[in-house]
C-alpha cells in the first residue's frame, strides 16, 4: 500500500487503487460495523490507547467509503446543510480520502457523549489541539490543517486524520507542511550511508519508499562493493543534482597488489596476476607521482554511455569499443597503510574520478597490477560520513533533512508575496539584489527558484517551485 497515496479534486483514486486496500473490520461510535485500512487500524489503536492514558477518548466516526457511500455522504450533506456546505466538506466522488482507508474522522467523548464533526466537535479546539501534537508519533498528519485551505481546497478540519506513516508524518510536522506541499514542492538533501552489498540505487528505492516520494536523485553513485557517502536530492532538489555532483569527494581506498580483474575491483574476475615485490618507498612514489591532473580512462564496466549504451552493457556482451578518458585531478594522495601486497591510502579528487581506475594506473606505474578491494567514501563537498544516516537510522526517525544553501556559496534573498508570485512564473527581474552570478529566491522559508544574472537581469537557472 502507498501510504502517501495524495487523493484531491486534481488526484482521483482509481478502480485498480481501490482494489488493492487490505480493509479490515472495525465498529464506529454508534457500534456499526465498518472497515478501516489495516496498517491504519493498527496505529490507530495505538493512539487511542496513548491518549486514553491521557484522559482522552476517541472514537471513529467515519473511516473507509465505497463509491456509493460517497455518494450518499454527498447527497445527505446537500439535503441536510445545502450544497454550499457540502463543497466545503465533502469530496466528490473519486476525490475523497475516504476511499482509501487511510483516512479517519475522531469523534471525542465528553461526559459520556462522543462529539462529532456537526455535534459539538468544533467547539473542542483545545482538546483537539492536544490530539495534533501527538499524531506524528504514530504516523498520522492532520489532513486539512489552518492555513493550508488555498492548497488543500478544503476547510480547516481538526477531525480528519490520516494515515502516512512515521517518516513521513515526521518530515510534515516538522516542516508545517499539508500533504500537497510535501508531495509536489517539497525539497531536501539527505545524506546515506551506503552500505556494501547494494547498489546506489537499491539505496534510493528504499528510501524512496520510506519517504513517500518518487523523484529521489543521487550527486555520484557507489559501486555495490563501496560504502559510505551517498548524498541524495529529494523533490524538487533532484533539479539541484548537478550543483552538488560538481562537488569534490574524499575516500579511503584499499588495494591488492599483483593482482587485477575485468571490474577493477574484487568482485570481478581475476584477469592478470603477479609476483612482482614493491617497496613502501615505491609504493608512496607512485601515489605521489599521480597528485595533480592527468587523463583517465573509465572502466569498462561503468554508467558512462556510449552511443546511447552505458559501457557495462558493453562488456557483459563482450563488445569491444574505445573506452574514453577523461582530465581527473587527484588534489591529495597520502598513503595509510601498508602490509604485503595490500595497501590502503586517503584520497580527495574531483568530479567524475575513478578510484578503480586509479588504482589500476598506480598498479600499471609499478610495473605490475592492482585491484581495489574496499572503498569508503568519507566526504562529498561539505558532507562528511560522520553526518550520514543508515537506512536504519531513517526506519528509526534518527535522521535530520538538509537544505541546499547551507551547501552553497549562492547568497540567498527571502522575498515576500508580490515577488514570489513572479518568480513562480519565471518572470526576469531587474537585478536590485546586487547578484554577481547566482541567487537563491526563498519564499516561506522555501526555495522556490535559483536565478542567474544576464547581464544585469536576472533570469531562471532552476525553477523548484511546481504550480
Amino acid at each position: 500500500m502507498n501510504y502517501s497515496i495524495l487523493v484531491n479534486k486534481e488526484h482521483l483514486i482509481n478502480d485498480k487503487v481501490l482494489s488493492k486496500i487490505e480493509l479490515v473490520d472495525y465498529t464506529d461510535i454508534l457500534n456499526n460495523g465498518i472497515k478501516v485500512e489495516k496498517t491504519t487500524l493498527d496505529h490507530y489503536l495505538m493512539l487511542k490507547e496513548f491518549l486514553h492514558k491521557k484522559n482522552i477518548e476517541i472514537g471513529i466516526e467515519s473511516s473507509y467509503r465505497s463509491i456509493e457511500e460517497q455518494q450518499q455522504t454527498i447527497d445527505y450533506y446537500v439535503e441536510h446543510y445545502g450544497t454550499s456546505y457540502m463543497k466545503k466538506y465533502v469530496a466528490p466522488l473519486y476525490a475523497s480520502e475516504h476511499h482509501t482507508g487511510l483516512a479517519i474522522d475522531i469523534a471525542i467523548k465528553i461526559n459520556g457523549e462522543y462529539k462529532t464533526e456537526l455535534h459539538g466537535l468544533k467547539e473542542q479546539e483545545e482538546i483537539l489541539s492536544e490530539i495534533h501534537k501527538y499524531l506524528k508519533d504514530f504516523g498520522f498528519i492532520l489532513r486539512y490543517p489552518k492555513d493550508k485551505e488555498s492548497i488543500t481546497g478544503y476547510n480547516y478540519e481538526a477531525w480528519h486524520i490520516r494515515y502516512v506513516g512515521k517518516v513521513i508524518s515526521k518530515i510534515i510536522y516538522d516542516n508545517n507542511l499539508c500533504l500537497e506541499e510535501y508531495l509536489q514542492n517539497f525539497g531536501r538533501i539527505l545524506v546515506v550511508n551506503k552500505p556494501k552489498g547494494i547498489t546506489s540505487f537499491d539505496v534510493i528505492r528504499k528510501v524512496s519508499k520510506l519517504l513517500g516520494i518518487k523523484k529521489i536523485g543521487h550527486t555520484g553513485t557507489l559501486d555495490p562493493l563501496a560504502t559510505g557517502v551517498l548524498v541524495l536530492t529529494i523533490g524538487t532538489y533532484t533539479k539541484l543534482s548537478e550543483l552538488l555532483t560538481a562537488l569534490n569527494k574524499e575516500y579511503i581506498a584499499t588495494a591488492k597488489l599483483n593482482i587485477l580483474t575485468d571490474t577493477l575491483d574484487s568482485d570481478g574476475k581475476i584477469i592478470k596476476e603477479d609476483v612482482k615485490e614493491i617497496s613502501k618507498d615505491s609504493l608512496i612514489n607512485a601515489l605521489n607521482h599521480f597528485k595533480g591532473t592527468y587523463l583517465q580512462e573509465v572502466p569498462k564496466y561503468s554508467a558512462v554511455k556510449i552511443s546511447g549504451k552505458k559501457l557495462y552493457e558493453y562488456a557483459r556482451k563482450k563488445q569491444e569499443i574505445e573506452l574514453p578518458k577523461r582530465e581527473v585531478t587527484i588534489e591529495s594522495i597520502e598513503l595509510l597503510d601498508y602490509s604485503g601486497d595490500t595497501f590502503s591510502f586517503k584520497t580527495s579528487v574531483s568530479k567524475g574520478t575513478y578510484i578503480r581506475s586509479l588504482i589500476r594506473d598506480i598498479g600499471e606505474f609499478l610495473g605490475s597490477c592492482a585491484t581495489m578491494t574496499e572503498l569508503i567514501r568519507t566526504r562529498q563537498g561539505n558532507f562528511k560520513i560522520e553526518d550520514a544516516y543508515s537506512i536504519e537510522n531513517i526506519e528509526n526517525l534518527e535522521f535530520k533533512l538538509l537544505t541546499i544553501e547551507d551547501y552553497l556559496d549562492i547568497p540567498v534573498v527571502e522575498v515576500q508575496e508580490e515577488e514570489f508570485k513572479k518568480i513562480k512564473n519565471g518572470v526576469q527581474l531587474d537585478n536590485i539584489y546586487g547578484v554577481k552570478d547566482k541567487v537563491i529566491f526563498k519564499y516561506n522559508n522555501e526555495i522556490i527558484a535559483i536565478y542567474k544574472k544576464i547581464n544585469n537581469l536576472l533570469k531562471v537557472d532552476k525553477m523548484l517551485y511546481k504550480m
